[in-house]
Formats: structure tokens, sequence, C-alpha cells
């Protein structure tokens, strides 16, 4: 089943203006504040960048829970929105439940209660999806079947997947250290090779990731990444491009993970309660 996600009611302004192929963010970007005194240079990493970035997502599964805020600004045309989520992953089990908020409308109104998406390997369910789905029913998408692996389509990039993209860092730089809401961080820009993460990512990450190396324009992905002094990655920002409906949309995805070890339950919905009609665009 293809699902066309249109976020935005028909006539709106700005409506349609993404209409999001099919299933599946802020920056908090820090800086370090000038003073009159010339500031002290940060400490040379002790690792090497790109190693140190591409072993992000096995000190996830060590950590194995925490906290995840996403925030996903899509441009094109001229217009901007963003989509922003709230909620927690088991990078173990690679499940998450978030809460994710669709832009208001020009009148200032909000047009969406917020969607519940599950996420888990393989795998998108959403309830609240509205366009015809029943309120009480929940839509599953296959992200293999995905052009973007659900790294874009679903409002809010899977926390796993956006670490585990990251196993094709190359070229990575060590910016420095930075305070990021109390932490200590080192700060790494890159970019990541799609196909290469795919062929080395977890197995359960690997299908969404192939889908992904077929379906973006670019075989490249630039980030900026945010570790701890235990190697988690506490910030990731990844900046996408592809084609949508014949229009170049520029996606900048931000995922924030704090609170680690913290309880994340995920039911998934039993099979009658998920919707199999036809969803409308």
């Amino acid at each position: 089943m293809v699902v066309q996600l249109r976020y935005g009611r028909p006539g709106a302004r700005g409506s349609g203006a993404f209409a999001v192929t099919a299933v599946l963010v802020g920056s908090l970007v820090g800086t370090a504040a000038v003073t009159g005194c010339a500031a002290p240079e940060d400490p040379k990493p002790t690792v090497d960048p790109t190693l140190a970035v591409r072993n992000a997502a096995d000190a996830l599964t060590k950590a194995g829970t925490a906290k995840a805020s996403t925030s996903m600004e899509m441009a094109a045309g001229g217009t901007r929105v963003t989509i922003r989520g709230e909620g927690g992953y088991d990078f173990r089990r690679r499940t998450g439940r978030l809460q994710v908020v669709l832009p208001k409308d020009a009148a200032g109104a909000s047009e969406h209660r917020p969607i519940t998406e599950l996420l888990t390997p393989g795998a998108l369910y959403m309830k609240n999806r509205g366009a015809g789905v029943p309120a009480d029913k929940w839509v599953r998408v296959d992200t293999t079947t995905l052009d973007d692996g659900n790294l874009v389509t679903g409002g809010a990039t899977d926390p796993a997947a956006a670490a585990e993209l990251l196993r094709g860092a190359r070229q990575v730089t060590y910016i420095g250290e930075v305070d990021l809401a109390g932490v200590r961080v080192s700060h790494y820009r890159g970019v990541a090779d799609i196909a290469h993460a795919a062929r080395v990512a977890s197995p359960q990450l690997r299908g969404a990731l192939a889908a992904a190396a077929k379906g973006f324009a670019k075989d490249t992905v630039p980030f900026d990444a945010y570790l701890d002094g235990e190697g988690r990655l506490r910030k990731v920002r990844h900046q996408f491009s592809f084609s949508n409906q014949g229009r170049t949309v520029a996606v900048a995805s931000t995922t924030l993970l704090y609170g680690f070890g913290v309880r994340v339950q995920v039911t998934l919905p039993e099979r009658r309660d998920i919707y199999a009609g036809k969803i409308k665009a």
C-alpha cells in the first residue's frame, strides 16, 4: 500500500506545499560566547573523529533507552514548515513512541490532533492520521518500501536510523566542545554515505537505509553530531534534499536524546485495529 501524506488542508495558504511521499529539525547548534579575551582552544579528541561518530550507534545500544525530541524543518517554493515530536526510544529493541505535532494553518489554528507514531524495525504505525482514517484506527506502513526509508516521511527521523546513518560517516571534522542542556559534548561535522551505512547498519535498520540509498538524489547527507563523554549521541542534525512532485524539498532533521535509562514501552496495535482502506492524499 502506498500512502500519501499531505501536511496542510486544501485551500489553506501554504497547504499542499509539502505532499510528503509516504511514510515517513530546530537547530540547537551550540556556539561559544565571544568575549573580549581569546577563548582557550578546545582539547583535541582522544579518539579518531570518524571512528567516534561511527561508533555512536553502538554507544546508544549500550545505553538502552532515552527520551527523544525531534524537529523537522521542510522548505520548498518559498514556504517553510516545522514538525515537532516528543517521546522515547529503546535502542536495543529498535522501538519507539513519538507524539508528532503538525504545523498550524495560516490563521494560527491547529489543523490536526497530534499524531501518535510507533517506530519499529521495518514498519511505522500512525494514529490520528486523519484523511479518511477512522479515529480509532492505526495506519501501518512498510518503511523498507519508502523512498526515504522513513528518514523524512513520518515527520520525524527514526532515532535509531539517525544514529545508524552515522556508520557511513566520512570527511569528519572535530569542531570543538560545547554545552548542550548542561552537558559538555563534542561537536563533529561531516557527511554520511547512505549506501555504506546501509551495508554496515544493524540488521533491523538495513532495509530502511537501503531504500533511502536508492531513493535520495544524493548519495551523501551532511550532518552535525554531538557526542557526550561516553560516546552517546546527544544530538544530530541531518540535511536531506529530495524531489517531491517535481519540486526540490530541503529538509533539516534534528534529533535530541536525553534522559538515558528511562522506561520506554511500545505496544503494537492488534491487527483488527489497523486500517486497511484507502488513504486520502
